[in-house]
């Protein structure tokens, strides 16, 4: 079967996809190869999640004939490098990080040496290969404390409340400081509480679905009153190619005296990807009940250190850029992610 082109697609092009047996790797991955394109990926499979779920989702990518998989850590300083001058990628999509909120403050090396010094080792990469496009996960953990919603990308960033969230702020002064120097168009996404199908465990979706199928109660935080700006995976994915395919290039319209954090000068962009659609945690889990048919036990517990009360994501800027922003509701999202669980765990 041919596969027809894409709009802005770019011409022979290879893409490195950074954490490929990740949930958004994978899904993002897959896309790529869809639609026709070499991608290299790589990953260290490591275990702060099942290696098998890791596994299981590496095992569709190496089923098509133009995806090559390699097995490393981002912090492997000579390792990466060799990656890049035997690869040459054109693009990159750097997804791979040590994830989770609570888990930085327990341990945070872990954090260090994935997102800080693995994210340098990126840069460094696609420095010497000139890459075309770097675009890589930030989190909407890096507006911390802003109380101001929805979030913007024009907002201040300088409170984070957690050291995974002062981690990816650092990615994007960093990859600002590499776009400056050095002409590397980067683009940074703000992804706003992803879930869906191939979903990590550690996140609410998983836990909840799997305890309540189980009979046993699940942890609420917060009382339930948290909010946040639930994103299906499909709308992340379609977001996530889009920017790919159209590199930062610098704001006509920057003022250095008046600096909108979003753009800049050099070739730096940065986007919020959610949902725009923010959902008290009560109705994420009745959404995740009417899906299973069955009502949970709730054990209510209050907010969680490290944890922000409510997200909410305006996407104005990711519209205007690639004219296109998420728009999946809860309700439709979750009953796909519980029909995938069922079927992989034969639940």
């Amino acid at each position: 079967m041919t596969t027809e082109p894409t709009p802005g697609r770019p011409e022979g092009a290879t893409f490195l996809v950074t954490g490929c047996a990740g949930f958004i790797g994978m899904h993002c991955a897959e896309r790529l190869l869809a639609r026709g394109e070499q991608v290299v990926g790589i990953d260290n499979l490591n275990a702060y999640y099942d290696v098998a779920l890791k596994q299981a989702r590496l095992a569709r990518l190496t089923a098509h004939p133009a995806f090559r998989f390699e097995r490393l850590d981002l912090a492997d300083r000579a390792g990466m490098a060799a990656l890049f001058a035997r690869v040459r990628p054109t693009h990159v999509l750097h997804l791979a990080a040590q994830a989770g909120v609570r888990y930085s403050i327990d341990a945070p090396d872990d954090y260090t040496d994935a997102n800080l010094l693995g994210f340098a080792h990126v840069l460094q990469g696609c420095r010497a290969q000139a890459v075309r496009h770097l675009v890589f996960a930030s989190s909407s953990s890096v507006y911390g404390g802003n109380a101001k919603l929805p979030y913007a990308e024009t907002d201040a960033v300088d409170h984070p409340v957690s050291y995974y969230a002062a981690t990816k702020k650092a990615n994007e002064v960093m990859a600002h400081s590499h776009a400056h120097l050095h002409g590397l168009p980067c683009t940074g996404l703000r992804f706003f509480t992803v879930y869906g199908p191939w979903g990590r465990p550690d996140m609410a979706l998983f836990k909840f679905t799997r305890a309540m199928l189980a009979g046993e109660p699940i942890d609420v935080y917060g009382e339930g009153r948290l909010v946040r700006d639930f994103t299906y995976i499909d709308d992340i994915v379609e977001g996530v190619l889009r920017v790919l395919d159209k590199p930062a290039t610098p704001d006509p319209a920057h003022d250095a005296l008046a600096p909108n954090p979003g753009t800049s000068s050099a070739p730096y962009r940065i986007f919020n990807i959610g949902n725009s659609t923010p959902t008290l945690l009560l109705d994420y889990i009745d959404a995740i009940e009417s899906a299973l048919g069955t009502r949970a036990v709730k054990r209510m517990l209050p907010i969680q250190p490290g944890d922000v009360h409510s997200t909410a994501a305006d996407t104005a800027a990711l519209r205007a850029w690639v004219g296109f922003a998420p728009a999946t509701p809860v309700r439709d999202g979750v009953a796909r992610f519980v029909d995938w669980y069922r079927e992989f765990y034969r639940a």
